[in-house]
């Protein structure tokens, strides 16, 4: 019973934090999420599903309107095009750091989280310059193929799928070269001496013990991508909306914190049903592995 005390008071600051800083807040959006919009703005303590049945178009029993259906599965989806671009991308490079020389391979990585040294906000601004009509990708391709006209890239979906690839690529790297990096090379070799060709021991061997890799950085690009709303801004131009940006506009535009708290808490539902999905994949992985 001691021992317990003891660990209380250890854990306390923990747990006080977490009560105040998580569980708390949380109540109040699932709270508020359940009350109506006031007239000007605020809130009327009063319970409806409205703002549930608004995000599912069932607000008008005669009109059904998916417009806000429509928005999550397009943050869906860019989430995962931004999932799987990372993937693509910082498989190979994370491959090769895990194989490179260690007396180098720090300086590799200190690439990797050289830009985490700048603002992300700045470097989102700094695509602007890249993808604008007189930036530099233009000014290159103009030089190189002077009869191609200028490229619209900048407030379109495609740049702010480059914004996303570009901001959470790190993210992806990391925990791949964690996993790359314990992998044992005498399983390859085992394999090669069995017969098996250097491709068929890298998508029998590597891939699938490098999976708790690939699902731990898939979760890291896939839940903060899935409700950004900075990128979409910026590089969008607010011409496409994606539900990160309607949750911001709800809660500081149009004042209406019960709808902006309902559709937090579904994005949070989707983004909770991911993270249960990880953690059975990743169980799997390891019974198999073992």
């Amino acid at each position: 019973m001691r021992r317990n005390y003891h660990l209380l008071i250890l854990l306390f600051p923990v747990i006080f934090w977490f009560i105040c800083f998580f569980l708390l807040p949380l109540i109040s959006v699932l709270i508020y999420s359940f009350i109506e919009r006031g007239t000007y703005g605020g809130v009327e303590w009063n319970f409806t599903l409205e703002n549930y049945a608004r995000f599912l178009g069932l607000e008008d029993p005669e009109q059904f309107d998916t417009l806000y259906l429509r928005i999550l599965w397009r943050s869906v989806s860019t989430a995962l095009v931004c999932t799987a671009a990372c993937l693509f991308l910082g498989y190979p490079f994370a491959y090769y750091l895990a194989r490179y020389k260690p007396k180098h391979r720090n300086i590799l990585l200190l690439l990797v989280v050289v830009p985490f040294w700048t603002n992300f906000l700045i470097r989102t601004y700094a695509w602007i310059l890249i993808l604008r009509t007189e930036g530099i990708l233009n000014s290159l391709l103009g030089a190189v193929f002077p009869n191609w006209g200028p490229l619209e890239l900048l407030n379109t979906p495609l740049a702010v799928q480059i914004g996303l690839v570009y901001g959470y690529l790190p993210f992806m790297i990391l925990p791949l070269y964690a996993a790359l990096e314990q992998l044992d090379m005498s399983l390859l070799e085992a394999a090669q001496d069995l017969g098996a060709s250097p491709r068929r021991a890298f998508w029998h061997v590597t891939v699938p013990l490098s999976l708790p890799g690939i699902l731990a950085g898939s979760m890291l690009v896939f839940i903060p991508t899935v409700g950004a709303f900075l990128t979409p801004d910026i590089l969008g131009g607010g011409k496409v909306s994606y539900i990160g940006n309607v949750i911001e506009r709800q809660f500081k535009t149009a004042r209406d914190w019960p709808f902006g708290s309902a559709l937090s808490f579904m994005l949070m539902g989707i983004v909770l049903v991911g993270t249960v999905l990880y953690f059975r994949a990743l169980q799997q992985s390891e019974s198999e592995v073992t």
